[in-house]
């Protein structure tokens, strides 16, 4: 659950929903193959010669873990970073439904990354995540240290004002990094593309 929680808008409760859903996740060869057993994926329609549509989500799979990824999406498309820049390009084109679903299903690919390589979150609040772990170490049991000299630890640095502002000034500097990449790639991208092609992929 460790590399979970280091993400933005996913707590312990939201970590421990996903584990318990998927279970081991090097049973989905892909973030692809995750992201069609939570049911995040869209129905996709093709008649004849005609291009492919994509439609709602499928919604199979495990309902608790979609909700709760679609829960953390919200709360990571209010805070800054990456995944708040994602939202935001989405629900400019396509609105804030979709645009919620699609981060949702952006968060399932990245916790299959995580996984996978063993990392943490590029672009973790290091005092937040510090903050959900102790939380998550009191939810099991761990005996309180309320009322000891620097009992509080990493997780009590969350607290002052001066850290959350450095570390929030660093998220914003990934969403700014995020924001010039896109804006790059898509001034390079070809003029005859179709759009709903370049929609699709960019999701």
């Amino acid at each position: 659950m460790k590399p979970l929680i280091t993400i933005p808008g996913v707590d312990a409760t939201v970590a421990l929903s996903i584990v318990a859903a998927v279970g081991d996740f090097a049973r989905f060869s892909s973030p692809a193959k995750l992201v069609s057993y939570l049911g995040l994926n869209p129905r996709v329609r093709q008649s004849g010669a005609h291009h492919p549509t994509h439609g709602r989500i499928t919604k199979q799979g495990r309902a608790q873990a979609r909700g709760m990824l679609v829960e953390a999406a919200f709360a990571a498309a209010r805070v800054p970073g990456p995944l708040r820049a994602f939202y935001e390009r989405v629900r400019a084109r396509r609105g804030m439904q979709i645009a919620i679903v699609a981060t949702a299903r952006k968060l399932a690919v990245l916790c299959w990354y995580l996984i996978a390589k063993g990392e943490d979150y590029a672009f973790q609040r290091p005092s937040l995540t510090a903050k959900k772990l102790r939380a998550l170490e009191l939810r099991a049991g761990t005996p309180s240290r309320r009322g000891r000299k620097g009992a509080a630890g990493a997780a009590g640095a969350y607290s002052l004002r001066e850290v959350r502002r450095r570390e929030s000034a660093l998220a914003e500097q990934g969403e700014h990094a995020y924001r010039q990449l896109v804006a790059n790639w898509q001034s390079k991208a070809p003029a005859t593309a179709g759009a709903g092609a370049a929609t699709g992929e960019r999701l």
